[in-house]
């Protein structure tokens, strides 16, 4: 299950009401910081736009690919361990905007996780440590370190000790 915090709204849907939960100006700040970033090849300035101008933790060597995406309006909501390698295009999501409701919840990505390209991580999911999430996955839920997932909707391929005996052979 995602943690998320929610919240009710009433009369038009929650996306229609947006300024009342967030800053215009901090959304127009965080859209131009986060397009800046998406189309930079440089990682380390990447890392610092995310660190300084938006909130976010990120770990050192962590590397966000081209275009990825990350959430416009809460994005201190996010957190990227170190040496983690998120794939192009990737969504990275900590509100969801509903008909009745919003929800906000905190996103965090663990050490030397690998996220595939196109993948989609919505609010309140954990991914644990060594984890491996394959291209274009819906993570609706917490993934468990060392777990090798993938799919939509999402689905454990290979636990942690599976991953384990399949890399002995390997060495």
């Amino acid at each position: 299950m995602r943690k998320t915090d929610r919240y009710s709204v009433k009369e038009a849907n929650s996306l229609w009401q947006v300024y009342k939960t967030v800053p215009f100006w901090k959304v127009s700040k965080n859209f131009i910081v986060i397009q800046m970033a998406r189309y930079t090849p440089f990682l380390p300035m990447k890392n610092w736009l995310y660190k300084r101008f938006l909130g976010m933790e990120v770990g050192k060597e962590t590397s966000f690919a081209l275009m990825v995406m990350l959430d416009v309006m809460f994005p201190e909501k996010i957190s990227v361990g170190r040496n983690s390698v998120i794939g192009y295009n990737t969504t990275i999501l900590a509100h969801e905007y509903l008909i009745k409701e919003y929800r906000l919840g905190d996103v965090k990505i663990g050490d030397e996780v690998l996220i595939g390209a196109n993948t989609t991580i919505l609010p309140g999911v954990t991914i644990g440590d060594g984890a491996i999430v394959s291209a274009a996955t819906l993570v609706h839920k917490d993934v468990p370190a060392g777990s090798f997932v993938g799919g939509n909707p999402m689905k454990v391929i290979y636990t942690k000790e599976q991953m384990e005996e399949r890399s002995e052979g390997l060495d």
